[in-house]
């Protein structure tokens, strides 16, 4: 998502779209757009990048009317749209005042469509690199995500986040339990790729996937494990690790004593310490003083 100003994208975008060299401008900006995608993740005003992002991604969205196979493109919508899901409609519902019911239903179908839409894309970035597997891997067919390699590690670990989002979100939970082993699947396979991506990223990812009950392949102990993990390859600076225990493994287990612990270590993470981390760890922190708040009614 990050990019020139959007004003003067859609000023060249006005500039090119009468001229005889069209493409050649809409594919430079396309890869201008992805290839600078991540400068949201170092702003230290979440209200800012909330106000920015959708303007961004639309934009992408119709540069991909143009080029529907563009990586790039696909990649940052992919990511993009997954982490405004997160961020700033999930995590809103989360957060917010549970008397505000209509609100927080709104919110969470929001969420829960801005993850459905981000997997698709997710799907269509992981097919231009492995023919095919677009069509397949969603009813079950996980046999091309061994032809993936470590350059579609991003675009895996984004597409298992948009659908452990889209499932936690889902109106009838149970009726998408099969899906659970396909992203466990391709998880699993950023995995064995680059088990480092990103200080650890993927390994959060794991803890609230093995936060599951284990009738679902969860396992507090494996969960554990990538909590370790993961804090060992961020140097225990990202809050969302903390988080992710808590809410995953603390919570259900009853445990007051830890939950609270892993809150307020996260809220104790340096925000300034790692700056390509900045907005994922106020993010968190936002959520962890919310669940804090309320940990009375928790437990």
């Amino acid at each position: 998502m990050r990019t020139c100003g959007v004003g003067l994208i859609l000023t060249v975008a006005v500039a090119v779209s009468g001229c005889s060299v069209k493409r050649m401008g809409l594919e430079r900006m396309a890869d201008a757009i992805s290839s600078t995608s991540s400068a949201f993740a170092s702003d230290n005003d979440p209200e800012f990048v909330r106000l920015a992002a959708p303007s961004n991604l639309k934009l992408v969205e119709m540069l991909l009317q143009d080029q529907p196979r563009h990586h790039g493109l696909l990649s940052t919508a992919c990511s993009g749209f997954t982490q405004y899901a997160y961020a700033f409609l999930q995590v809103d519902a989360d957060t917010a005042d549970p008397a505000r019911e209509t609100e927080i239903r709104d919110l969470r179908g929001r969420a829960a469509r801005m993850y459905d839409r981000a997997r698709g894309y997710c799907l269509r970035a992981l097919d231009v690199r492995v023919a095919g597997i677009g069509s397949v891997l969603p009813v079950g067919k996980t046999e091309g995500l061994r032809r993936a390699t470590m350059s579609d590690v991003p675009t895996l670990y984004w597409l298992g986040a948009a659908w452990g989002g889209s499932l936690t979100l889902a109106e009838s939970p149970a009726m998408r339990i099969g899906e659970i082993p396909l992203l466990r699947a391709v998880l699993q396979r950023a995995l064995e790729l680059d088990p480092g991506w990103e200080s650890g990223a993927i390994h959060e990812a794991m803890i609230a996937l093995e936060g599951l009950p284990p009738l679902l392949g969860g396992s507090p102990v494996r969960a554990r494990e990538h909590f370790e993990k993961a804090n060992q390859l961020s140097g225990g600076d990202s809050a969302f690790a903390y988080v992710a225990l808590a809410t995953s493994v603390a919570q259900p287990a009853k445990d007051r004593a830890e939950f609270e612990r892993l809150l307020r270590t996260a809220l104790a993470v340096d925000v300034s310490k790692r700056p390509s981390m900045r907005l994922p760890n106020l993010i968190a922190q936002k959520r962890a003083r919310a669940l804090l708040a309320r940990i009375e009614t928790l437990f």
